[in-house]
């Protein structure tokens, strides 16, 4: 049974999977449920690597987060963030700037309370609701607002959510959104799952997320769609690659590198 369950979280559906949710379990989480367990476990029998892949995704937000205070950013909005558990977007920049200043958004019930209860004590922190399909909402929050300066450079981080959401919701024009409404010298950093190395999965992966994606059908993408995501922006090296290769931490850590099917890229915002 998970946190989650333990705890008797209500108010909300806990039949239904949730991304998020099922994150955590691949990740060693406790807060999540049944459902979630279950289509997380239907995926691996589709595609064991899948577990590998929620790790990767952790691995390249830490070195994206690790870039960008080296570039002198010093606040962070973790977009779609999932829970906030270790090694992520806090504990990576405040490990290097004690200061530094991270607001995480998300709109899935579980993330906001465990979030919330996890950084209560930490003043530089802020957990906030919000969808990436709604920009200005997301920007204008005022609990948002309380920790970043929007007239000084940020890092805007949307490392596994975006490959949900398909063209019909314009998540294209999101970004942008997000992209013109921040200061110069800000960084967008995305990770995302391609299928040009495993055409085979989009059938099975479309079908296992039907009921909890809407349109899922229109959300597989390959490289060069998720290219269109920077348009605007200048990516630094090595650009948009696989994200074993995104500056990896050691020549093991590259190789194989379609082995995680996700693509990843941080780039300036001009």
């Amino acid at each position: 049974m998970g946190g989650a369950e333990r705890r008797g979280v209500a108010g909300f559906d806990t039949s239904t999977a949730n991304i998020a949710r099922m994150s955590d379990y691949l990740l060693g989480g406790k807060d999540n449920f049944a459902a979630d367990r279950e289509l997380a476990e239907r995926l691996l029998t589709i595609a064991p690597e899948i577990r590998l892949m929620a790790t990767e995704v952790r691995d390249f937000l830490e070195r994206a987060v690790h870039y960008l205070v080296d570039q002198g950013i010093k606040q962070f909005v973790n977009v779609a963030s999932g829970l906030p558990t270790q090694r992520n977007t806090h504990e990576v920049a405040q490990s290097l700037i004690p200061d530094a200043r991270v607001v995480y958004v998300d709109d899935d019930p579980v993330v906001l309370t465990h979030g919330r209860a996890i950084l209560a004590t930490n003043p530089n922190t802020g957990v906030v609701k919000g969808n990436i399909l709604q920009p200005a909402e997301m920007l204008d929050n005022p609990d948002i607002r309380r920790l970043i300066d929007f007239d000084k450079p940020v890092g805007l981080l949307i490392p596994a959510r975006l490959q949900y959401l398909p063209d019909m919701s314009d998540p294209y024009k999101c970004v942008a959104y997000l992209r013109d409404h921040v200061a110069r010298g800000s960084h967008l950093a995305i990770g995302h799952a391609v299928f040009d190395a495993r055409p085979d999965l989009v059938g099975p992966i479309v079908e296992a997320f039907r009921r909890i994606v809407p349109n899922a059908d229109d959300a597989p993408r390959k490289r060069e769609d998720v290219m269109r995501f920077f348009d605007g922006t200048e990516l630094v090296d090595p650009g948009l690659v696989y994200i074993r290769q995104w500056r990896p931490d050691s020549t093991v850590a590259a190789s194989r590198p379609d082995k995680a099917w996700i693509v990843g890229g941080v780039a300036l915002i001009p």
